[in-house]
Parts: C-alpha cells; sequence; structure tokens
C-alpha cells in the first residue's frame, strides 16, 4: 500500500472500495471547492484505480466542477422568474464586464460565475448572489455597481 498524500488524508474517512469514487471526489470538492488535476491524482492513488476512470466519473456528473472558484462566485438565477424578468440579459451583462462565461473563473481568481434554476427569491427578480449574499432587482447600473464594490475589497 503507497503512502497517502498528506494534502488528501481526509480521504482515509472515505473507504477504500471503488464504488465509493463519488463520495471521495465530493469530499475533495468539500475541501478544495473544486476537483484539481492533483487531487485526481491522488484519488485514482488511493481507490487503486486509473485516473482515466476518475476523470470519466468526473465528466459524467455535472456537480463537479474542474476549474477553481473565483473568491467571489457569483449565481445568476435563471428561475421563471428570473428569466422572464431578463436574467440572460444579467449574465450577458456579466460575461461582458468580467470576461467570463457561466462555469468559468477569471484569470486573477478574483470573480467566477455560474448559472443556477433558482435562488428563492423570484420576488425580487432578476437575482444575483455574491458568495451568498443575494442583490435583486437588478438593472445594467445597479449589477456594475455591485461588480465594483466587490473589486475593490
Amino acid at each position: 500500500q503507497r503512502v497517502m498524500n498528506q494534502k488528501y488524508a481526509f480521504l482515509e474517512k472515505v473507504g477504500r472500495e471503488p464504488s465509493n469514487l463519488i463520495k471521495g471526489l465530493q469530499a475533495v470538492q468539500g475541501v478544495e471547492g473544486y476537483v484539481s488535476d492533483e487531487s485526481i491524482v491522488a484519488i485514482a492513488d488511493y481507490f487503486g484505480i486509473p485516473v482515466v476512470e476518475v476523470e470519466g466519473v468526473l465528466s459524467f456528473y455535472a456537480q463537479f466542477k474542474r476549474v477553481k472558484p473565483g473568491k467571489y462566485k457569483i449565481a445568476v438565477c435563471d428561475g421563471t422568474a428570473c428569466h422572464i424578468k431578463g436574467s440572460t440579459q444579467v449574465e450577458e451583462w456579466l460575461t461582458r464586464e468580467l470576461g467570463i462565461k457561466s462555469g468559468e473563473t477569471d484569470a486573477r481568481g478574483h470573480f467566477s460565475l455560474e448559472t443556477v434554476a433558482c435562488l428563492g427569491c423570484c420576488s425580487l427578480a432578476p437575482v444575483m448572489s455574491v458568495n451568498g449574499r443575494v442583490y435583486g432587482k437588478l438593472d445594467r447600473k445597479s449589477m456594475i455597481k455591485i461588480l465594483k464594490e466587490y473589486e475593490n475589497k
């Protein structure tokens, strides 16, 4: 049995059976915020399976993120109310301002952007959140003001 990379010692809480691979991936993402190339190698080693098998599971399940999230995680709601009130336009504005699309992180690692099904604030549509803090009734001007606040933090 090989020596475990100490950075991933927390995997010891997950049984080594390959059937626990998803639990292992979830544990890594819970700690790191995403699944890095380094962690894929550690996971493959831990479970005694090929790296390509780990990558296959990662690419199949949408819950796993392969890109390190930014310091500020922006989620744009695309639920029915937000969609009707212009969430696609909010996302377009964010993409233009930040230079990233949904699922990406800017080069500085400052902002990441994702589209979510619903933030549960339908009466405030259109809505986005930054690290869980909700901002509603967005227009281009208010969205830019919010970005500037986080830009200067």
